[in-house]
C-alpha cells in the first residue's frame, strides 16, 4: 500500500504519454502567447477591487510594499515554476511536477487542490464579471438585473460568459490566444490610464505616515475569523503597522492568482524549454509593476482613512478615489477595464482547470475517455465539462468571501512545486534542464518559507475549509483513482 501511494512517474514516461495521437495536444503558442496568457490572467478583480479596500482596512499607503511582498514570494516560485516548466514540458503544471517528485497520492491531493483554485476562481471571478456588466448596464441608461430571470435566481450574466468562453477554449488555444491579447490590450490600457490619470491627483501629503501606527482588529475579528498566526501566538496586531503590512501581502496576493496557469500550456507551446520560463518570468514582472504603480497613485489620490470600508459594509475600490476627487466620470472607464479585466481572467482559469484535468485523466486517475483530443487539438469534453461545472457554481452559488480559499490552495501549490525542485535535482541530476533555478537550495526554501508566511496569515475558517476539501479528495482518490492510475498497472 505504502508502495503505490508514494510511486513516482518518471519524466520519459511523462513525455512519452503526451505523444499519443488520441491525447495529444497541439503545439501552436509562442513566447508572446505564453505571457499575453500570463497577463491575462493576473490582471482582473485584484487591482480594480483589492487594492484600495486594502490600503483602507489593513495596511495604510504601505498596501505597496504588500505587493511587493506578495511579488517576491510569487517570484521566487516562478524561478521554480520556470525550471519544471523547462524539464518537464507537460499539461498538468504542478500536478505533472509533483507526480515526477512526490508520488502519485501527492500529485492527486494537488491535482485536487488546483481544482479548488482554478475552478473556483473561475466561478468567483465570472461572478464578478456579471456584477460589473450590470453596473455596465445601468452607467448606459439600462437597468437590467443579471442575477436573476423571469423571477428566478439565477446568474445569467455569469453563465452567458462561461458559455462563450467554453466555446472558445473548445476551437482551439490559439483562436483563444487572439482573442485573449485583444482583450488584455483593453484592460491594460485601462490600468495606464487610472495611473497616469491618477498622478494629476496625487498629494505628497496622503503618503505620511506610509506605515499606519498598528491597531487592534475590529469586531468580527477573532475566532476562527482572525489569522492562524494569531490564533497560536496570540493577537499580533494585524491592521496597520508592520504586522498589517505583512497580513495585507496575503490578501493582496489574490492579484497575483494565475500566473502558474502559463505552466499548465507547456504541451501546446513551442520551444517550451525556452519559451514557457521567458512566459512565466516575464508576465510576473509586468503585472507586478502596473500593481505597485497603481497603489502608489491610489493611496497618494486620498487618505488611506478615506478608503476604509463603510457603515454599510461597502468596499472601496479604484473608482472610489477618483469620485473623492470629482472625476465620477473615470468609474465608467474603470468599469469597462474590469469588465474586460475579468473576461479573460476567466477564459484562461478555466484553460488551466482543463489542462489539469486532462493530465490527471490521461494518467487514469479520472476517467481516461476525458482526456481524448479532437480535431481541434483540445479536449472538448473536459473543456465542456469543466464550462458546465463553472457555469453551475456560477449561476447558482453566491460568490460570498471564497478569495482566501483560492489563494490558500494557489500557496500549498507553490510550496511543493518549490520543494520539488530540490528533490529533482537530487533524484535526477542528469535531466536536461532548459532553465534552471538560480542559487539552489537558498531560492527554493525561501519561496517555500514565503508562500508558508503567507499562508500562516489567512485565517482559520480558511484553513478549515481548506482541510475539509483535501479530505474529500483524499477519499476520491481511494475510491477511483488509485483503482484506475494508469501507472498502477504498469507497475503493480
Amino acid at each position: 500500500m505504502t508502495n503505490q501511494l508514494w510511486r513516482t512517474k518518471n519524466i520519459e514516461q511523462s513525455i512519452a504519454d503526451s505523444e499519443e495521437p488520441s491525447h495529444r495536444l497541439k503545439r501552436e503558442l509562442t513566447v508572446w502567447d505564453v505571457i499575453v496568457f500570463g497577463i491575462a490572467v493576473v490582471i482582473g478583480a485584484g487591482i480594480f477591487t483589492i487594492t484600495a479596500s486594502t490600503a483602507g482596512d489593513i495596511t495604510g499607503p504601505a498596501v505597496s510594499l504588500s505587493f511587493v511582498i506578495a511579488a517576491v514570494a510569487c517570484g521566487l516560485a516562478a524561478l521554480c515554476y520556470a525550471e519544471f516548466a523547462s524539464t518537464v514540458p507537460v499539461a498538468g503544471s504542478a500536478y505533472t511536477y509533483s507526480y515526477a517528485t512526490f508520488g502519485e497520492f501527492v500529485a492527486w491531493i494537488l491535482g485536487w487542490d488546483l481544482i479548488l483554485e482554478f475552478a473556483l476562481a473561475a466561478a468567483v471571478v465570472a461572478k464578478g464579471w456579471s456584477s460589473y456588466l450590470a453596473e455596465t448596464f445601468e452607467l448606459l441608461g439600462f437597468g437590467v438585473s443579471t442575477t436573476s430571470i423571469a423571477g428566478f435566481e439565477f446568474d445569467w450574466g455569469a453563465a452567458l460568459v462561461v458559455a462563450v468562453l467554453t466555446t472558445l477554449l473548445a476551437l482551439g488555444t490559439r483562436l483563444s490566444s487572439r482573442v485573449s491579447q485583444v482583450i488584455t490590450a483593453i484592460k491594460v490600457a485601462v490600468v495606464l490610464f487610472v495611473i497616469v490619470l491618477g498622478i494629476g491627483y496625487v498629494s505628497t501629503t496622503n503618503y505620511s505616515p506610509f506605515i499606519p501606527p498598528a491597531q487592534q482588529p475590529g469586531d468580527g475579528h477573532g475566532g476562527v475569523n482572525q489569522s492562524l498566526l494569531s490564533s497560536v501566538f496570540g493577537d499580533v496586531g494585524s491592521t496597520y503597522g508592520i504586522f498589517g503590512m505583512l497580513a495585507g501581502a496575503s490578501i493582496v496576493f489574490f492579484a497575483f492568482i494565475g500566473f502558474d496557469v502559463v505552466a499548465t500550456t507547456a504541451e501546446e507551446t513551442k520551444n517550451p524549454q525556452r519559451n514557457l520560463p521567458r512566459g512565466i518570468i516575464g508576465s510576473l514582472v509586468i503585472v507586478t509593476v502596473l500593481y505597485v504603480a497603481t497603489a502608489l497613485v491610489v493611496t497618494g489620490m486620498v487618505p488611506y482613512t478615506d478608503l476604509q470600508t463603510g457603515a454599510d459594509g461597502s468596499k472601496a475600490t479604484l473608482a472610489t478615489a477618483f469620485a473623492i476627487n470629482g472625476a465620477d466620470w473615470a468609474a465608467t472607464i474603470i468599469s469597462v477595464g474590469a469588465l474586460a479585466g475579468l473576461t479573460t481572467v476567466v477564459m484562461v482559469m478555466m484553460l488551466g482547470q482543463s489542462r489539469v484535468a486532462f493530465a490527471m485523466a490521461r494518467d487514469g486517475l479520472l476517467p481516461r475517455k476525458w482526456s481524448v483530443t479532437g480535431k481541434h487539438g483540445t479536449p472538448m469534453r473536459i473543456t465542456i465539462g469543466v464550462g458546465v461545472v463553472v457555469a453551475v457554481a456560477a449561476g447558482f452559488f453566491p460568490a460570498g468571501r471564497l478569495e482566501e480559499m483560492v489563494n490558500v490552495g494557489t500557496l500549498f501549490a507553490f510550496v511543493l512545486v518549490s520543494a520539488g525542485v530540490l528533490i529533482l535535482r537530487r533524484t535526477r541530476p542528469d535531466l536536461p534542464r532548459g532553465f534552471r533555478t538560480p542559487w539552489v537550495p537558498v531560492v527554493p526554501v525561501l519561496a517555500v518559507l514565503a508562500c508558508v508566511w503567507l499562508m500562516v496569515n489567512l485565517t482559520v475558517l480558511t484553513w478549515i475549509r481548506f482541510l475539509i476539501w483535501m479530505a474529500a479528495g483524499v477519499v476520491i482518490y481511494f475510491i477511483y483513482g488509485k483503482r484506475h492510475s494508469v501507472l498502477g498497472r504498469r507497475i503493480p
